[in-house]
């Protein structure tokens, strides 16, 4: 049986009658710092998922290499003689990988050092030495620009899509249009130089805003999922580049080789760095695009109708926005853009047509547009680490005989770390941020000092443990199975209450049944 123990003043209550002290002022409540704040801020961005799933993704990354590693398994056989080789060799495999992997994404020190090296043997000197050492060392950064350049322009149309709610799968398809058609126009129409360039563009824009408004349409018009309809639509324009590639119309007499005719010069975009190097001015397409994927997405109506329908179909709908027709040109821009991406990939890097031309840009897109948040600057940095990630692989694969196809594991248990944050959090121990109640059963426990209720009159009301454990106990069974299990002070029936008994229950039947 719990006891309360009712503490008042001699005579009055504390505060009430003939000028009795006040009570105890309450306990002071402590501000939460600017540094908790900022550090509950972090825990809960998206920032630090994304930086710990490339911890995560990378360490994994490792122990895949000291696997596939020759010298550590060799040096694992002797391993209790002499840990330190194994040790040595798990090191040297690691840092060697991730090494090439930097120097063939960002700057490559050891040709910047051949080159400025061989060029002082040939007698040069001061700018002579310099500007051919940088070259060398810059052209990995320039590759990862280059293959970064097609993959914002397609992720920046994937963004669009997905932030309106619709998953499209179909970036190569329609990225694949947007390569037939600016090929076509590269190398069919005879066009001034300007104009040339700027027809291929807009023809690939087009031709993309098509295949992608064909899924649209479909939707809209008859219900069709956008998932199932835009992977249709990728092996539609798949086999029509290969049936394209073994007409005349495109190949000329050589029919039997798949690739097209080149690109006329006058359609080409004009390389940025000269012809040693592979950048060209789609990196300035790349600038527009994104600036494009801001301004629709954030400052237009359009681009507010899309974010709507993305957010609630059934509210946008009584709000006058038609969710079909917003469908279908959500999936028309996106298209459009992709469109671009393939053009720009055409008229820029490849310069004709051939079977494997989309390669993995439409798919690598939706892996971008997704690690970037939909956002313009996400999906830049992701392009970017994606491209870096394909182009630096290879000279890994070179250099230290790690298989490039590691590359692809580390991207996709990025995207793994990513779709699940609580998982990040979990092994980082920020659980509680997702979770605020773990923890939080069992806080009061026997033995913890009595909480100090205050009575009507002003006084204080000490309860003690036993007390403090049956009022929990009873408030988590009511939490559980609702209010009808609160036990009831006893009293008279209710005559108007239906369910109020009208004779007293035996507790010997009551115990029976």
């Amino acid at each position: 049986m719990s006891t309360v123990a009712a503490t008042t003043a001699a005579g009055s209550a504390p505060g009430v009658g003939s000028g009795g002290a006040d009570g105890p002022p309450p306990p002071e409540h402590t501000a939460e710092t600017s540094l908790a704040r900022t550090l509950q801020r972090i825990a809960r961005s998206d920032l630090l998922v994304v930086v710990m799933s490339f911890v995560f993704a990378f360490l994994i990354g490792s122990v895949l290499i000291v696997i596939a590693n020759e010298q550590v398994r060799q040096s694992l056989t002797y391993f209790f003689a002499r840990p330190g080789d194994t040790l040595t060799a798990i090191w040297e495999a690691v840092t060697g990988a991730y090494g090439a992997l930097l120097r063939g994404a960002l700057f490559d020190n050891r040709a910047f050092t051949r080159t400025a090296e061989s060029v002082r043997e040939a007698g040069g000197s001061g700018m002579y030495v310099l500007l051919p050492a940088l070259g060398a060392g810059l052209r990995p950064l320039t590759e990862t620009l280059t293959v970064a350049t097609p993959l914002i322009i397609a992720a920046a149309g994937m963004a669009v899509s997905f932030r309106a709610g619709l998953f499209n799968i179909g970036g190569t398809g329609q990225l694949i249009a947007g390569t037939m058609a600016a090929a076509f126009v590269g190398f069919a129409l005879p066009l001034p130089t300007g104009v040339h360039l700027l027809a291929a563009l807009i023809a690939g824009v087009v031709a993309g805003g098509v295949w992608g408004g064909i899924a649209g349409f479909l939707k809209a018009r008859f219900g069709a999922n956008e998932v199932i309809s835009t992977i249709m639509l990728n092996w539609i324009a798949t086999y029509l580049l290969f049936f394209s590639l073994k007409t005349e119309l495109f190949t000329g007499a050589s029919s039997g080789q798949p690739t097209s005719f080149a690109v006329r010069e006058t359609a080409l975009l004009p390389k940025l760095l000269g012809d040693g190097f592979r950048l060209h001015a789609g990196l300035l397409v790349v600038a527009i695009a994104v600036a494009l994927l801001w301004w629709l997405m954030s400052r237009s109506t359009l681009g507010f109708h899309f974010r709507a329908v993305g957010s609630n179909p059934r509210a946008a709908q009584v709000a006058g926005i038609s969710p079909t027709r917003t469908a279908f040109l959500v999936l028309a821009v996106a298209g459009a853009l992709v469109g671009l991406a393939g053009a720009v990939h055409v008229l820029g890097t490849e310069r004709r047509l051939t079977e494997g031309i989309a390669g993995n840009i439409g798919f690598d897109a939706i892996t971008v547009a997704l690690l970037g948040r939909s956002g313009p600057i996400g999906i830049v940095l992701a392009g970017l680490l994606f491209a870096g990630l394909s182009t630096g692989g290879r000279l890994m694969e070179t250099s230290q005989g790690v298989p490039l196809d590691l590359v692809q594991v580390i991207q996709v248990l990025v995207v793994l770390f990513i779709a699940a944050p609580p998982l990040v959090r979990t092994l980082i121990g920020l659980r509680r941020v997702d979770n605020p109640q773990a923890g939080g059963r069992g806080r009061r426990r026997r033995g913890d000092e009595p909480a100090a209720a205050t009575n009507a009159a002003g006084g204080s009301v000490a309860i003690t443990s036993d007390e403090t454990d049956d009022t929990t106990a009873d408030d988590d069974t009511a939490r559980e199975h609702g209010p009808s299990h609160r036990a009831d002070p006893p009293g008279d029936p209710d005559p108007a209450d239906p369910c109020s008994p009208s004779d007293p229950v035996d507790p010997q039947q009551e115990e029976g049944r």
